[in-house]
């Protein structure tokens, strides 16, 4: 029986659109504030129309040696040029940017994940070390 995560793609986000790229996080110290932003889209810009677009990033932490995950946040895009006059007439668009303000008390992995209407699920991750 296939899992959830069976379905996530990884690649490397200067070749594909759809991955989330995790940013602001050299320098990490222990129990200080940081900020760090998710973007899809970074070096292949993602169409974000109505028939093509993100829907959400989510961001996550697995601390090393820990038995669960912690979700920090998720950013919800709902503005894709849809308009009662049809499909990118609307006078909005929004980017595939978040930001989350954190502090860590211990090393581990913060993962993001994006969905795109069409192409599903999307997962990157990096390491961070005190």
């Amino acid at each position: 029986m296939a899992k959830l995560g069976d379905y996530f793609k990884t690649e490397d986000f200067k070749k594909e659109k759809h991955v989330p790229v995790i940013e602001g996080t050299s320098g990490v110290k222990s129990g200080v504030s940081f900020t760090v932003s998710v973007t899809v889209g970074k070096e292949i810009p993602h169409p974000n129309t109505t028939e093509h677009h993100i829907a959400w990033i989510k961001l996550y932490f697995m601390p090393d040696g820990g038995k669960f995950i912690y979700e920090i946040g998720s950013s919800v895009f709902s503005a894709h040029g849809e308009s009662v006059d049809g499909p990118n007439k609307g006078p909005v668009y929004s980017n595939s940017i978040a930001t989350f303000n954190l502090k860590l008390d211990a090393p581990g992995k913060l993962i993001a994940e994006s969905y795109c209407n069409i192409h599903g699920l999307w997962e990157s991750s990096v390491d961070i070390v005190f």
